[in-house]
């Protein structure tokens, strides 16, 4: 098997939907709240870098001033006056979050939630719809009739989940007709559990692909971030001596680190800051031997390999 070092040219399939994307993607959880233009400008760093995967949620802005919604209505904005967009992105979404139940995956809901966000991103089908948070009480069953029937009408291309345990994921594809395409787990040198809770494990056996969010510990490990902890500032260390020696970020080393696991995780770079965005095409350039990414690992468990 070969070494993973993926480039910007390098496609990940999205499982078998027939669909692919480039090794780095962009997350648009703080996307909303800017006017217009600076939207467009984000959106350009992204594409600049050869992101294709544009990953939002229906939830995204809900707790600011333009509310639940509102990054999926911004992106929509941005779609009427730039129609040429569209056809450059894979566009995912993520419903299933419903203040203040806090969730629902009961079929009405997640029909009623996709057809919501196809008219605030003014498209005529998803690319890939994902089930935000695993909701207690429906039951697989229901959730995979209702993501079959988007599927059926064209309203979603594929499916995938978010935060999901390997289990709740083994018990959806138990009741669907297809196979999901992706898994979106919290991931990151800070955030190690998918390394050992079956999740990457699962994605290799059922090659699903891996959306990897909150890549920089939710910011910690950011270029200009200060650790607010022991453990975090090891961390940092590691990712900042290989950095110095490369000439690169921080966040450029955090996101090869995750980009190195044969699952192929598909980091989602959180900021919003256009020179920031194109900062992390820099983690194509980078090399981690297995010396280096234990290293990094070894900091992150805040112990030696056992």
């Amino acid at each position: 098997m070969t070494e993973i070092y993926p480039s910007a040219d390098t496609r990940i399939p999205l499982g078998d939907s027939g669909i692919s994307v480039a090794p780095l993607g962009w997350g648009m959880w703080r996307f909303s709240g800017a006017d217009r233009r600076d939207a467009e400008r984000r959106i350009a760093a992204a594409l600049e870098i050869g992101c294709t995967l544009f990953d939002t949620a229906d939830i995204y802005g809900f707790g600011g001033p333009g509310g639940f919604g509102a990054a999926e209505a911004l992106l929509g904005e941005v779609l009427a006056v730039n129609p040429g967009l569209r056809a450059r992105m894979v566009l995912a979404t993520k419903a299933g979050i419903r203040p203040p139940l806090p969730y629902d995956s009961g079929a009405a809901h997640l029909i009623a939630a996709c057809e919501a966000s196809l008219r605030r991103l003014g498209v005529e089908s998803i690319d890939l719809f994902q089930i935000h948070r695993p909701d207690l009480l429906a039951h697989p069953a229901e959730v995979a009739g209702a993501l079959a029937q988007l599927r059926t009408a064209g309203k979603i291309r594929a499916a995938g989940v978010s935060n999901h345990s390997a289990a709740q994921v083994e018990a959806l594809r138990a009741h669907l007709p297809f196979e999901l395409a992706s898994v979106q787990p919290e991931f990151s040198p800070l955030c190690i559990g998918p390394l050992s809770d079956g999740v990457l494990d699962q994605a290799l056996q059922r090659r699903l692909a891996v959306l990897a969010w909150s890549p920089l510990g939710q910011g910690r490990l950011g270029s200009d971030a200060q650790p607010g902890d022991a453990r975090a500032a090891e961390v940092a260390g590691a990712l900042d001596a290989i950095a110095a020696a490369a000439g690169v970020t921080r966040a450029a080393v955090a996101y090869a680190w995750i980009m190195r696991h044969p699952a192929r995780p598909i980091p989602l770079i959180g900021s919003q800051n256009p020179q920031r965005i194109r900062e992390a095409a820099a983690a194509y350039s980078l090399r981690l031997g297995r010396e280096d990414w234990y290293r990094i690992l070894v900091a992150a468990r805040g112990a030696p390999m056992p």
